[in-house]
């Protein structure tokens, strides 16, 4: 049969776990096949995969089903998904490495799958164990201040030491931060688009590492770009995952917001750092906050709400020189607004500024002193007793 593909189902990660309830045991490759093209079929979306599922016995089945049932619904014509165009998916998949994770069966994450709209089928690069370990939720704006990225890359750091898997989404800002800083101790990446359509583009190297270190999930075929549609679908993905979420910086409306309503109708915990009142990127922490989601201030508060013992809190260690993962334009007005972009209402040090706009030949200390000078002759920025910079 020429779209066997053993070597997708194959877990070299020694993963071991019961199997999901519709399913006895892993799939025969015609029954694979089947539930693959059944999940890109139009109009069959998770819910609907589950019910033909059940109905019918196996995917087999519910193809030959479909198009009677879609018949009997009005819509006549109707056609699965192309043959052609599914094994075309499993021959890139093959070509990058991926493995096919179906709902169900032996490897789907646990978590995720008690979750109502669970993706029917995953595509999944590195580590699938890392998927069955404690996992929590990192997520927060793109354009995120100073100390969000500083908040940020602590709190990865620490969470992945204590042996938590961290999960985002793969966007600039916050989740890209989140990434970096727990890349070694563990973190799952879910991607809106396919495992091939990085989206940023800046971030393809990160996602690279991440397929290799960690676990990289889509529920879209390769080859696939994402549109404005697939960034909420993967929001629930990446809440699902997970046993709370926590929102280090967002706006009221945002997808960051979108997550955390995802985790509290899943179940999961909802955490959020607070920030500043005059600083609109904080707003949406601080409605989580006012609404009884848990206040975060460093990865004891996380692990104490998952239950562990945390010893006494130790004094904040002073921030490290690692960069953000967004790198800073070279000059004139796209500096500025990335120096803008990193300051807020709350004072933030020169030489911090210095190291969170990128790696030091970046930009040199002279040429920052002359853009804030001309910031703060424009009223844009102002500096505090100690000399703190604040954006106005």
């Amino acid at each position: 049969m020429d779209y066997e593909i053993p070597e997708l189902l194959r877990d070299d990660d020694g993963l071991s776990e019961p199997p999901l309830p519709l399913f006895a045991g892993p799939p025969p490759q015609e029954e694979l096949f089947a539930r693959l093209r059944l999940a890109r079929s139009r109009r069959v979306g998770p819910a609907t995969f589950r019910r033909l599922i059940a109905e019918h016995g196996d995917a087999r089945a519910a193809l030959a089903a479909l198009p009677a049932i879609a018949e009997a619904a009005g819509d006549k014509g109707y056609a699965a998904a192309d043959e052609g165009a599914v094994k075309r998916e499993i021959a890139a998949a093959r070509k990058a490495g991926a493995k096919l994770l179906t709902l169900g069966a032996p490897g789907y994450p646990a978590r995720l799958a008690e979750v109502a709209d669970a993706p029917a089928v995953l595509w999944a690069q590195g580590s699938t164990a890392l998927a069955a370990r404690r996992c929590v939720a990192i997520v927060g704006t793109r354009n995120a201040s100073s100390l969000a990225l500083r908040m940020t890359r602590a709190l990865s750091r620490d969470l992945a030491k204590a042996g938590v898997v961290v999960v985002s989404g793969l966007a600039r800002g916050v989740d890209a931060v989140a990434h970096s800083a727990a890349l070694e101790g563990g973190t799952i990446a879910v991607h809106a688009g396919g495992l091939d359509q990085v989206y940023p583009a800046e971030n393809a190297g990160l996602a690279a590492e991440i397929a290799q270190k960690g676990l990289s999930l889509s529920e879209r075929p390769f080859g696939l770009a994402p549109q404005a549609r697939d960034f909420p679908r993967r929001n629930r993905i990446v809440s699902g995952l997970a046993l709370a979420v926590i929102v280090v910086e967002a706006a009221a409306r945002s997808g960051s917001m979108i997550t955390a309503k995802d985790a509290a109708d899943q179940g999961r915990d909802v955490m959020a750092v607070p920030g500043h009142p005059l600083d609109g990127r904080a707003s949406g922490c601080n409605i989580l906050l006012r609404d009884g989601a848990t206040l975060v201030r460093g990865a004891e508060d996380v692990l104490e709400a998952l239950g562990d013992e945390v010893a006494p809190r130790a004094p904040r260690p002073q921030a490290t020189s690692d960069a953000p993962a967004t790198p800073v334009p070279p000059s004139g007005g796209e500096m500025r607004a990335r120096i803008l972009t990193l300051l807020s209402p709350v004072p933030t040090a020169e030489d911090q500024l210095l190291r969170d706009l990128g790696p030091g030949a970046t930009i040199a200390p002279h040429l920052l002193a002359a853009e804030l000078s001309e910031l703060e002759l424009l009223g844009e920025i102002a500096r505090r007793p100690g000399g703190g910079l604040v954006r106005l």
